[in-house]
């Protein structure tokens, strides 16, 4: 009876552990690989969205089209040229789901509507509290947090750097190659 409790200790304790469990996203990079936990439970439809446009393919040869040091680095939706590459209807906003946007989480890009994000994401390279839920309303709806980077935040952080061109956009390509789903 001892060690049945004490393996159910251990297992609550790793259930608690692991609130990030859900499917990993590799993101290959020309500056090298970020690694992704996704988080199902808390973002189950954003989450699911990106998994399709990853397995569509639609993130190859997107840019990190929007640098900005200090802040985010934002990509998944423009081709190297800045053409906007055409995506599926958006979807509903899951940004009241407990999940903040801190250092090395990645939420969904959106318009000043809060229920317009389809396919561009960014990734917070800084604490953008400011960007999270406050309540049901256009401006307190926030920015929709489904995941974490587990590997690669010396990759994100040198994107992070990158010289722009006055403003936000690389002046160099920055490309998605690849993203994969395991």
């Amino acid at each position: 009876m001892l060690l049945y409790s004490k393996l159910a200790a251990v297992a609550l304790l790793s259930l608690s552990l692991n609130v990030w469990a859900g499917p990993i996203a590799e993101i290959k990079t020309s500056e090298g690989l970020i690694v992704l936990e996704l988080n199902s439970d808390k973002a189950p439809n954003t989450v699911a969205n990106f998994v399709q446009y990853a397995k569509d393919g639609h993130y190859t040869g997107t840019v990190f089209h929007r640098v900005i040091s200090g802040f985010m680095v934002q990509g998944g939706g423009m081709d190297s040229d800045l053409n906007e590459k055409p995506t599926r209807a958006p979807i509903k906003n899951e940004a009241n789901n407990g999940l903040n946007n801190t250092i090395g989480t990645i939420a969904m890009a959106r318009t000043g509507d809060p229920h317009s994000a389809s396919a561009q994401f960014f990734i917070n390279v800084a604490n953008n509290t400011f960007l999270n839920f406050t309540e049901k309303s256009e401006r307190g709806w926030g920015y929709t947090v489904f995941g974490k980077v587990t590997k690669g935040m010396d990759v994100v952080d040198r994107i992070a750097k990158t010289r722009t061109d006055g403003g936000d956009v690389p002046v160099r390509s920055i490309v998605i190659e690849q993203v994969t789903i395991r």
